[in-house]
C-alpha cells in the first residue's frame, strides 16, 4: 500500500517525522540544552507518552532518518548471496544509502554549532558507529570463522564504515546541489573495496 500523500504528491509525515521535525525547529531556535521533550511533544500537538512511542531518548529525534536507513544493515548482511564478504558489506552499505530519504538531512550534523548538540552528537553518533561496526565484524567473522574482534573482521568494518560515513558527512554539507546519497558512499567504498577484496 502506497503511503498517505498530502497536497504535491509528496508522503504525508509520519507521527515520528512530526516530532523530529519539531525538535529540529527548537533546537535551531532555542539549542539542545535548552529543549526539553516537553517542548518538543508540545511543538508537535501530542503527549510527552506519544514520544516515547517513537523515541527513547531526546537525542534519538536527531537520527530518525539515519536508523531508519541502516536498520536492514543486518538483514542485507544475513541474506547475501555474494561469495566475498567484503562485497557483501559494500552491497548491504549501498543499500542503506538508497533507502536514505533524499528530503530527510540531519540537522543535527548540517547545524550542530547552532544547535549546540557537541557533546550530545558525539555520544549519540558513537552508540550507533559500535552497533554498526559490531553487526559488520559479526558478519565478515562468520564468512571467515574468525572471531568478530580479530583484526581482520575489525578492519573491514573499521575501513568500510568510515568511508561510508565520511560520504555521509560531505553529502550533508554540500546543500541544495547535493547529489543522491548512494553516489557518495559509493565514490568513497570503490578504493577501500579494492583493497580489500585483493587480499
Amino acid at each position: 500500500m502506497d503511503a498517505p500523500t498530502r497536497r504535491g504528491g509528496r508522503p504525508r509525515r509520519s507521527s515520528a517525522e512530526v516530532l523530529a521535525d519539531a525538535a529540529a525547529e527548537l533546537f535551531l531556535e532555542q539549542g539542545y540544552t535548552k529543549t526539553t521533550v516537553d517542548h518538543i511533544a508540545a511543538r508537535a500537538g501530542v503527549s510527552r507518552a506519544t514520544f516515547f512511542n517513537y523515541f527513547a531518548a531526546k537525542s534519538d529525534v536527531m537520527w530518525l532518518d539515519l536508523d531508519a536507513a541502516v536498520a536492514d544493515l543486518p538483514q542485507h548482511l544475513a541474506t547475501s548471496t555474494e561469495s566475498s564478504a567484503v562485497r557483501a558489506v559494500e552491497d548491504a552499505l549501498l543499500a542503506a544509502a538508497r533507502a536514505h530519504d533524499p528530503d530527510r538531512v540531519p540537522w543535527a550534523i548540517a547545524q550542530a554549532e547552532v544547535m549546540d548538540v557537541g557533546a550530545e552528537l558525539v555520544a549519540s553518533v558513537a552508540t550507533r558507529v559500535t552497533a554498526q561496526h559490531q553487526a559488520v565484524a559479526s558478519f565478515v567473522a562468520g564468512r571467515t570463522g574468525e572471531h568478530p574482534g580479530s583484526l581482520w573482521p575489525q578492519t573491514v568494518a573499521g575501513s568500510m564504515l568510515g568511508a561510508a560515513a565520511a560520504a555521509f558527512g560531505v553529502w550533508v554539507t554540500d546543500g541544495v546541489g547535493r547529489r543522491p546519497l548512494v553516489e557518495y558512499v559509493g565514490a568513497a567504498l570503490t578504493p577501500v573495496v579494492a583493497g580489500l577484496d585483493a587480499r
